[in-house]
């Protein structure tokens, strides 16, 4: 059973690597921070898994749930200051 969540982990580790891609050649901001949230979401993905192999799923939950909550505050502030720069320049 920890094999199956060993290839998981391994697999979610490894779509991390695509949207890296958009983050560092994205053609406008906006698709930076999606890509940004999205490696956010996998990385929480693979927090869960980790505390599954390892046992402790119960610390792992916190710590992603903790993640999740930094994820989402940083993608809100980075949409206000671009909405703010955005306005600014019309």
């Amino acid at each position: 059973m920890t094999g199956i969540f060993i290839g998981i982990a391994i697999f979610t580790a490894l779509l991390i690597s695509l949207p890296l891609y958009r983050v560092l050649k994205g053609p406008t901001v906006y698709d930076r921070v999606i890509g940004a949230g999205l490696i956010g979401t996998n990385t929480i993905l693979l927090l869960v898994f980790v505390g599954f192999i390892y046992g402790r799923i119960e610390m792992f939950i916190d710590l992603a749930i903790v993640y999740a909550l930094l994820n989402f505050v940083g993608t809100i502030a980075a949409s206000k200051y671009l909405e703010r720069k955005r306005k600014g320049q019309m």
